[in-house]
C-alpha cells in the first residue's frame, strides 16, 4: 500500500510519537491515491474500536468532528492530548484546545511542543497578549528553535508588526532552511509587498524541499505567469495536477495559463488608450473657466471633458446663460488638447459609457478591489490596469479587462459572478 512507504503505521502495536504523527499527516496529504489508501486503511481499522488511532485518522484526513468525538472517548495518552488539541484548534474550539495541551503537560509532553502551540492556538484564537507572554516565557528557545521563531513571526504578522515578521520568519530559516511553512510564509509576504524574485527563490526552495506543497506550487505558477514564463507556471500547475487530479484551483490556473499562452496583447493600443481616457476623464474644475461658464456647465451635469466631447454648440449655445463668451472658454481649452465639442458623436469609441447603478449601491462602489473578496490572481491584474476601487472597476468592459496581459476568461467570470452578486456589471459596449 501506499501509505506503507511512510514507515509509519498508525494502526500497529506502538501508536506513533507526535512528531512522527505529523509527519505522516504531510505524506498522506501529499496526493489523492495515497489519500484515499490511507481513508481505506482507516474504515478497515474502524470495526477494531481504537479510538486514539482511529480519531487520529480522522484529524489527518480532515474530519475533525469525528476525530474530536474518538479522541474524547480514548483512553489518555500523550498522543490522544496533542492531537485533540490539534483538532479542537481547527474547529475553532480554542479554550479546550488549551485544556488539552495542558493534559499533555502532565503527561510528560514536550514543554516546547507545548509551549509553541499555545502561542499558535491563543493568535488563532485573537488573544494576542496572551500569546506575547507565552513567547516571552520561553525566550530561551531564541536562536536554538527554528518553531520559536516561525511563530514568533506569525503573532507578529496577526499584530501588524511586519518587519519583525520577516525578521523572525529569516531566522527560522537560517536555524532550519528546510522549514516549509517559514518558507512559504516568508515568500507570500515578499509577494504582498512586491518583491517577486524574493518569493519566487522562497517558493522553490518549498517546493524543492517538500514533496508536495500545493499553496507553495500555485502561487509560484501566478508568479510565473505574471513574468510570462508560461512553461513554467504550467509545470507548476502540472505536478499539483498530477497528485491531486480534481483540485479546483489547479484546474482554473490551468484554464488560465492556456490562455495566457494564446492571449494576442497590443501594448501600444492599450497605453494610447489609457492615455486617452485619463484626458477623458479630466473634471472640468481643473481648467481656469469663468463663474459664469462653470456654473452653467455645473448645471447642465457636465463634469468632464468626455461630457463636453458628447455635448454640440448648439446645445451649449440654447442654455440659459450660456453666450458666445462662455463658448469661446470652452473651445479654447479644447483646442489646446486636440479636441472639439461633438466630436464624441461621430466617432463612438470615444464615449466614455459608465454604467448606471442604482444609488443604493453607493456602500459597495465606494469599496476598494482589496476589500471586495477576489482571488489573488484578479486583484493583481486589477493593481495592474490601475483599478483601486469598485466604482473604477465597474467603469471597465470584458473587453478592457481582458487587455491586460495574463487576465484570463476565469478571473473576467470570477469578477462578472461578484458584481452580479451585488447587482452590479461591467461596462457595456454597443
Amino acid at each position: 500500500m501506499a501509505v506503507a512507504q511512510a514507515g509509519i503505521d498508525l494502526f500497529g502495536a506502538t501508536l506513533p510519537s507526535v512528531n512522527e504523527i505529523e509527519k505522516l499527516s504531510h505524506y498522506v496529504n501529499s496526493s489523492e491515491r495515497i489519500r484515499l489508501d490511507f481513508r481505506k486503511t482507516l474504515e478497515n481499522q474502524l470495526a477494531k474500536g481504537d479510538n486514539v488511532a482511529s480519531g487520529i485518522g480522522y484529524f489527518i484526513i480532515g474530519k475533525n468532528d469525528q476525530a474530536i468525538e474518538k479522541l474524547e472517548k480514548a483512553k489518555d495518552c500523550q498522543q490522544k492530548s496533542f492531537l485533540l488539541a490539534y483538532a479542537l484548534r481547527h474547529a475553532g474550539r480554542y479554550d479546550e484546545a488549551l485544556a488539552s495541551l495542558d493534559k499533555a503537560k502532565s503527561q510528560q509532553g514536550d514543554i516546547q511542543k507545548i509551549a509553541l502551540e499555545r502561542i499558535a492556538t491563543l493568535r488563532h484564537a485573537g488573544k494576542f497578549e496572551e500569546a506575547a507572554k507565552e513567547l516571552k516565557g520561553i525566550s530561551n528557545f531564541q536562536k536554538v528553535s527554528a518553531e520559536y521563531h516561525y511563530q514568533a513571526a506569525r503573532l507578529y504578522e496577526a499584530t501588524g508588526n511586519y518587519e519583525a515578521s520577516m525578521e523572525n520568519f529569516q531566522e527560522a530559516i537560517e536555524i532550519n532552511p528546510s522549514h516549509h511553512k517559514a518558507l512559504f510564509h516568508l515568500a507570500y509576504a515578499c509577494d504582498l509587498r512586491g518583491d517577486e524574485e524574493a518569493a519566487i527563490d522562497y517558493y522553490r526552495q518549498v517546493v524543492q524541499q517538500s514533496p508536495m506543497y500545493v499553496s507553495a506550487l500555485l502561487n509560484l505558477a501566478v508568479l510565473y505567469e505574471d513574468h510570462g514564463e508560461y512553461e513554467k507556471a504550467a509545470r507548476c500547475v502540472e505536478k499539483v495536477l498530477d497528485a491531486h487530479p480534481n483540485h479546483a484551483r489547479a484546474l482554473l490556473y490551468e484554464k488560465d495559463i492556456d490562455s495566457s499562452k494564446t492571449m494576442y496583447f497590443d501594448e501600444e493600443r492599450a497605453h494610447k488608450l489609457d492615455k486617452r481616457n485619463q484626458i477623458l476623464e479630466i473634471p472640468i474644475s481643473d481648467f481656469e473657466l469663468s463663474v459664469r461658464s462653470r456654473n452653467c456647465l455645473r448645471k447642465m451635469n457636465i463634469r468632464t471633458i468626455g461630457d463636453l466631447l458628447k455635448t454640440t454648440e448648439a446645445e451649449l449655445l440654447s442654455y440659459k446663460n450660456f453666450g458666445e463668451t462662455s463658448l469661446a472658454e470652452i473651445k479654447g481649452i479644447l483646442n489646446s488638447k486636440n479636441l472639439r465639442l461633438g466630436m464624441a458623436l461621430e466617432d463612438k469609441s470615444l464615449l466614455q459609457q459608465k454604467p448606471v447603478q442604482d444609488p443604493s449601491h453607493d456602500n459597495v462602489l465606494n469599496k476598494t478591489v482589496d476589500e471586495f473578496e477576489m482571488s489573488v490572481r484578479a486583484k493583481k491584474c486589477l493593481q495592474k490596469l490601475s483599478i483601486h476601487t469598485i466604482s473604477e472597476l465597474v467603469s471597465h468592459s470584458e473587453a478592457e479587462l481582458l487587455g491586460c496581459k495574463n487576465f484570463g476568461v476565469t478571473s473576467l467570470n470570477e469578477i462578472k459572478q461578484r458584481l452580479t452578486n451585488v447587482g452590479l456589471s461591467l461596462k457595456k459596449v454597443d
